[in-house]
């Protein structure tokens, strides 16, 4: 069922993503221009240059991801002991990276920049790097894999990181790491992921019985801008690519029991 379910929402994405879903609507519209109805073209064009004149104006994406990077603070209080910290992948290119032997990031990088310093302000943590390939065609390129040359790069001991490398969605991040670490839940767990995905990550989290610290990082927007009006399509596209891809996983995660809510808090232990 859950490979079901990874494959279902690969597959659907395609069609559903901004970017994609413009471009059906053109070849749609070429279509009907070829076959000459020009009755349906008219308004149908109408609507597309209307809609792209308001992605490009004005900050959807903001308001669709800035619900998501408020609900958890930015740099939450602490305590001075933890049992562990895990980071979700998300931040790495595996397939570059293997291709170009060397580390491939992208701007999820934070995540990564994060889970180093918590580790060294806990240097009696569990450590924990979830992440395999969420990919349909290339799964031989782990993001684990890539994690564990990066971070023995910038002078960590490895020894302490377990690394779950079959992961392919957030819900696989948290139930094979807790198959793996089989965690401790007497003191607290800090988890590590984008503030945009960190709601979604939080329910699946609270499902499985793993309550964690929220650490979110990785901010998208900017509250005061929520307002402000430009002209920048392909930046506005590619943030309402995230933000409509976080909002629908949060309802199909909702839908099928993955999750504890359609927009989660934080669980207690």
């Amino acid at each position: 069922m859950d490979t079901l379910f990874f494959w279902l929402s690969k597959l659907l994405w395609v069609f559903i993503s901004p970017f994609n879903f413009i471009l059906l609507i053109l070849i749609f519209t070429w279509l009907l221009v070829l076959i000459n109805t020009k009755r349906l073209v008219k308004p149908l064009m109408s609507s597309i240059v209307l809609a792209l004149i308001a992605m490009a104006v004005f900050p959807i994406d903001s308001w669709l991801l800035q619900p998501l990077e408020k609900r958890f603070m930015a740099n939450p209080d602490l305590p001075e002991s933890i049992e562990g910290i895990i980071v979700l992948s998300g931040a790495l290119n595996p397939s570059h990276s293997m291709q170009w032997d060397q580390t491939e990031v992208n701007g999820a990088a934070d995540r990564e920049l994060a889970f180093m310093r918590l580790a060294r302000l806990y240097p009696d943590a569990r450590l924990v790097y979830t992440g395999g390939s969420s990919s349909l065609l290339d799964s031989g390129a782990r993001a684990a894999d890539i994690a564990l040359k990066l971070f023995g790069g910038q002078g960590m001991d490895t020894s302490r990181i377990t690394f779950e490398r079959d992961a392919r969605n957030t819900y696989e991040n948290a139930t094979l790491s807790y198959d793996l670490v089989n965690p401790a839940l007497d003191r607290p767990w800090i988890l590590i992921t984008s503030a945009y995905h960190m709601p979604r990550s939080i329910g699946i989290f609270c499902q499985v019985g793993w309550p964690m610290i929220p650490f979110p990082v990785d901010h998208r927007t900017l509250p005061e801008q929520s307002l402000s009006v430009g002209f920048n399509l392909g930046g506005h596209l590619s943030g309402l690519d995230i933000a409509i891809h976080e909002w629908l996983g949060l309802l199909a995660y909702r839908i099928t029991g993955k999750t504890t809510a359609l927009l989660p808090r934080q669980c207690s232990a």
